[in-house]
């Protein structure tokens, strides 16, 4: 006769063995269309698509694709809150040095820190200038006349092929960096200026293309003499500032300079109306848009944007930033972004300053390891390559 409590105990003891087997049974790998994980790695920082290119062959595949690079990139430029930007500043104190800060902990009040950088020959006594950044990628000039193309965000670099503009006593040269969308290339411009008896000068300018890795001789400087600034890159020309009059800073001596980096050709850019009161300009780039920032006796500086590229009419006065404390000789350099809240990131005597347009206060910066700054610029972080 079978026992009852040992029916049940066979019965209880088979289904668990099915449990644990069906536990035990692996489990399918989840999928997902690769239009999705497209998509969402567009969102992700550089530092994680770096890690992320080790998950698996396709992965890698994925993200070094052009079509993603490009995309992550345009994803970066278009962000309101900045999340994918970096401020990039040379300092000289107390030795030659690269650091960044990150535009959203600034924006945001964090406590920032100026991280420094392992860019090219990095060395304490090698002068360092920012040429510029386009698209992620950031030039430099190390000692004047050995430039790079270089990308903080990946860590890669590439030295570009010696110029010929030697430097020698009472000359200078000034770079500009930009791209020809339409050739996919990467340009420098060096201007080497050299000044003559009785405030006479002349010019001597070449260009760099990083798909030939050929410097060539171009129209010399048409505009009177640019000064001692990099060349700022908006609607596909690079723009200097330059004055008829080396000996004045009045506005009517100056000219605003574009150097279409395409067709190679020079132009001049109309200015708006300054006003009573202005002296010192200073061209830079907010959103893809020229802008120039104009000091007034250091009492206030406005900034002008041009919303419609090459349209006088257009010229907009985005911000007026007062000066602080007593009247000095330091001045503002075009602001590093402006958000749509009103809040103005600026250089000002080598300090990084936020200003709120809006309630016309000043926010202090907690920012360490900064030590100050000899010039700054923004960048976005990319995964474009320095090398063709």
């Amino acid at each position: 006769m079978t026992n009852p409590e040992s029916t049940n105990q066979e019965k209880h003891r088979k289904t668990s063995n099915k449990t644990h087997e069906i536990t035990k049974a692996p489990r399918p790998n989840p999928s997902l269309p690769e239009e999705l994980i497209f998509e969402i790695l567009q969102w992700l920082p550089v530092i994680s698509l770096l890690q992320f290119r080790s998950v698996s062959k396709p992965w890698l595949s994925l993200i070094s694709s052009i079509d993603f690079i490009k995309a992550h990139m345009l994803k970066s430029v278009k962000d309101p809150e900045f999340k994918h930007h970096g401020v990039i500043l040379s300092s000289t104190n107390p030795h030659f040095n690269i650091k960044r800060c990150d535009v959203y902990g600034l924006l945001n009040g964090h406590v920032g820190e100026a991280v420094d950088l392992d860019y090219p020959m990095k060395n304490p006594h090698n002068s360092v200038w920012i040429v510029g950044s386009c698209n992620g990628l950031v030039c430099l000039a190390i000692e004047e006349d050995s430039l790079f193309m270089w990308n903080p965000a990946t860590r890669k670099s590439r030295r570009l092929r010696n110029s010929d503009m030697n430097l020698r006593f009472g000359c200078y040269i000034v770079y500009g960096f930009g791209y020809d969308e339409s050739e996919d290339d990467y340009k420098v411009v060096g201007i080497f200026c050299v000044f003559r008896n009785v405030g006479t000068y002349e010019t001597e300018v070449k260009i760099y293309s990083s798909k030939t890795d050929v410097w060539r001789r171009i129209e010399d400087f048409p505009f009177g003499i640019p000064l001692d600034d990099s060349g700022k890159f908006a609607n596909g020309a690079l723009h200097w500032a330059a004055s008829r009059d080396i000996r004045s800073d009045l506005p009517e001596s100056w000219i605003i300079v574009s150097l279409d980096v395409k067709r190679e050709k020079y132009g001049k850019v109309v200015q708006p109306k300054y006003g009573d009161g202005a002296y010192n300009l200073t061209l830079g780039v907010l959103d893809k848009c020229l802008c120039v920032l104009c000091n007034y006796q250091s009492i206030r500086a406005d900034v002008w944007v041009m919303k419609d590229y090459g349209v006088k009419e257009s010229w907009t006065k985005l911000v007026t930033i007062p000066y602080v404390g007593e009247p000095s000789v330091f001045q503002y350099s075009v602001p590093l972004c402006v958000t749509e809240n009103g809040d103005v990131l600026v250089e000002f005597e080598s300090q990084i300053l936020l200003y709120n347009s809006k309630s016309n206060v000043f926010k202090d910066l907690e920012i360490t390891n900064f030590g100050g700054c000899l010039e700054a610029d923004t960048y976005i972080e990319s995964l474009v390559s320095p090398h063709v």
